[in-house]
């Protein structure tokens, strides 16, 4: 099978895991739309030539060239990523708090991406794993980003799929 089939794939099944679980918390916009980019030209050539099956193209192309020109085109259109959130003043870097639904979608982003990289090897624990395995740039989010993640990756680990979906639909996100 060639990687372009491969690739586009990997991006659909991810899109709809990812749009089944925003459905399931009622950010059904979202889930319709999320990672659109990746279907653009410069992420999904880039996806293409760097595609492995078990994980982002993008750290591919960033150990080749020292950066990856896809995540920033990505980053700068998807909400969901707290990079996204980032701004720059004369004081230097700033986090800026992440809005809840896109909290909220970054979850349902990191249990996708997750499920499609682990495949059977999935567990409710992996995305919490992912979570404390990049605490060296945990410092550029914003706090109550970082605290929210961390607390539902945390619930998700230890009560599984339906008691943190219905939480961030019925709590979390009617709080906002």
């Amino acid at each position: 099978m060639s990687k372009i089939w491969k690739h586009f794939k990997t991006i659909t099944y991810h899109k709809y895991l990812v749009a089944r679980g925003c459905f399931r918390v009622g950010l059904y916009w979202q889930g319709l739309v999320h990672d659109l980019s990746k279907y653009s030209p410069s992420e999904f050539l880039v996806g293409v030539r760097y595609f492995q099956g078990n994980r982002s193209p993008n750290a591919a192309e960033r150990e080749e060239k020292g950066y990856s020109a896809a995540w920033f085109h990505h980053k700068g259109r998807n909400k969901h990523h707290w990079e996204y959130w980032i701004d720059f003043t004369r004081d230097g870097m700033k986090p800026i708090a992440m809005p809840d639904r896109y909290i909220a979608e970054m979850i349902m982003d990191r249990i996708a991406a997750s499920k499609v990289y682990k495949g059977k090897n999935y567990t409710d624990r992996e995305p919490l794993d992912y979570f404390e395995r990049a605490d060296g740039h945990l410092e550029f989010l914003h706090p109550y980003t970082r605290e929210k993640l961390g607390e539902m990756l945390t619930m998700l680990a230890e009560k599984g799929e339906k008691e943190t979906f219905r939480y961030i639909r019925e709590e979390f996100l009617k709080k906002s």
